[in-house]
Parts: C-alpha cells; sequence; structure tokens
C-alpha cells in the first residue's frame, strides 16, 4: 500500500502537464507545473506568490534560527525580525488552501516547500516541528511509516537532520536526499527528493549539445531515481532554455531557476 502511494505522489509532481488553477483573489486562472522550482525564492518581490502567480510547483526558503524565531534569509547579516517563515510562508499557503478546497492550486498537484536550514540542524528542525504542528492539516506526512499526501511537502535541505528524521517513523517532513541515497537506496518515505549540485557531475554549461557521455549519466541518474519513486533536482545549473530543455527532455523532476517568468513560459511553451 505504501508503495502504492509514493508512485502516485511521484508520478503527480514529474508529470510536465500543466493544470489549470484557479487563484483565491479571483484572479484568472494560472498554468500549473509541477516541475518548476523558485530557488531561493524570497529573494523576489512577493515570496512565494510571485512564484504561485507563475504556478510554480516547488518553493525554496533558507532559515536561519533566530531569538527563538524561523526567520527568512541568504545569510545571517540579511536576517529581518518580521520575514517569519510563518509570514512568508505558512500563512499564505494556509489562505491558499482554505480558498482553493484544501489544495494550493485548486485540483492541482502537491506543492513542496523546500526548507533550507542554515542554522544547527537538531535546534532548527526542533523548532520547525514546533512551527508545522499548527499547520499540519494542510501538510503531506508519514504516520508509522507510510505517506499521507496532503496539499503541501515539507522538504528538508542545508543542515539536514538526517539521524533524528530516520527514526521518527511519524513525521511531518521529508528529506532532500543526495546522489549517494540513490546508490544506498534510502527509504523513499524519508527521501523522496534527491538534490546535488550540477557541477559536482557535469562540466556542461547550457550551450551547444551536452556532451555524449554526460548526457548518459544524466539520463542514467534520472533513470535510476524514477525506478526508486523519487524525483530529481539540481541547484547551481546553467539557468538558460538550453539547460531547460535538456533537463525537461531527460525528465529531471524539478527545474532550477532564479526567472520566473522565462520557465514558466518556455515550460508552456513546451507543453503545447
Amino acid at each position: 500500500m505504501q508503495r502504492v502511494v509514493l508512485v502516485a505522489i511521484v508520478c503527480l509532481q514529474i508529470s510536465a502537464i500543466a493544470w489549470a488553477a484557479d487563484e483565491p483573489e479571483g484572479k484568472s486562472a494560472v498554468v500549473v507545473h509541477a516541475n518548476a522550482h523558485a530557488h531561493n525564492d524570497y529573494f523576489h518581490t512577493r515570496p512565494l506568490l510571485d512564484a504561485l502567480d507563475q504556478g510554480f510547483g516547488s518553493v525554496e526558503a533558507d532559515v536561519f534560527l533566530a531569538d527563538g524565531e524561523l526567520l527568512v534569509a541568504h545569510s545571517s547579516f540579511e536576517v529581518r525580525r518580521e520575514r517569519t517563515l510563518e509570514k512568508l510562508y505558512l500563512d499564505p499557503l494556509a489562505a491558499r488552501c482554505k480558498a482553493n478546497g484544501g489544495l494550493v492550486y485548486r485540483d492541482g498537484p502537491e506543492l513542496t516547500l523546500l526548507v533550507d536550514l542554515k542554522t544547527e540542524a537538531e535546534a532548527t528542525y526542533a523548532k520547525l516541528l514546533e512551527k508545522l504542528a499548527k499547520y499540519e492539516s494542510m501538510l503531506s506526512k508519514v504516520v508509522d511509516g507510510k505517506v499521507q499526501r496532503g496539499a503541501v511537502m515539507v522538504v528538508i535541505s542545508g543542515n539536514r537532520p538526517v539521524e533524528t528524521m530516520a527514526k521518527q517513523s511519524t513525521r511531518l517532513t521529508f528529506l532532500d536526499g543526495r546522489v549517494n541515497d540513490l546508490e544506498a537506496n534510502t527509504p523513499v518515505d524519508l527521501a523522496p527528493l534527491v538534490s546535488d549540485a550540477w557541477g559536482n557531475h557535469f562540466k556542461w554549461r547550457g550551450r551547444g549539445e551536452m556532451p555524449k557521455e554526460e548526457l548518459k549519466k544524466l539520463n542514467s541518474m534520472v533513470a535510476k531515481a524514477h525506478e526508486q519513486h523519487r524525483r530529481l533536482r539540481f541547484w547551481a545549473a546553467p539557468d538558460n532554455a538550453v539547460t531547460w530543455e535538456q533537463l525537461a527532455a531527460s525528465g529531471v523532476d524539478l527545474i532550477n531557476t532564479d526567472n520566473l517568468p522565462e520557465l514558466a513560459e518556455f515550460l508552456t511553451a513546451r507543453a503545447k
């Protein structure tokens, strides 16, 4: 039963098909791209909301534990007391779910909220769990080792408390795995997503055709991730249309970008 649930989650999220989604503010429907990931989403003028307006299926927020609060920032020098994870992400997502019949996008896919822990793993994770408890009704979760799908999947990256999470048979979070998790075949209910730095594996910088040996390696990594019912993501890949096309063609599940409208337009055109 667990395997069936996990396969359903992955299939929903790796699909390149776009959904029409209503918005709570009464705006016109947007096209939802389950494979679009807003890297460093909090840098945008309207964190989270800009990504949702473009139909992104995944957003990323860096968080620091400071004075007992989880604050969203790229570095400790940029921490601001008013920029809390709740205010910028959790509260708006909860409001969105309430307005859209329990989902972020009406009739759309589960949204991935990638939370990159920038401060000490255990203390930051403990505070995050405290915060997430108030939003349990909208979250995907693991209960006694079985995945229950919700509107938002919270995936932990950065300073990851791997051992602590692995011991939790019931939790509101999932682990952002690494390529070595493909080799180790880490339980997929723990690490349904595998991410790694593009430069750790490839030299191609998105100009001209991808070298055959590198393309073979990319396709092999995608195949292995999908065999294990995981999604695959690379950070710091060239952020241009040539690279996006190769990633999409190879079946990479989340395509990183800092250029939200450009990637959304590219994926919309590609789906036609």
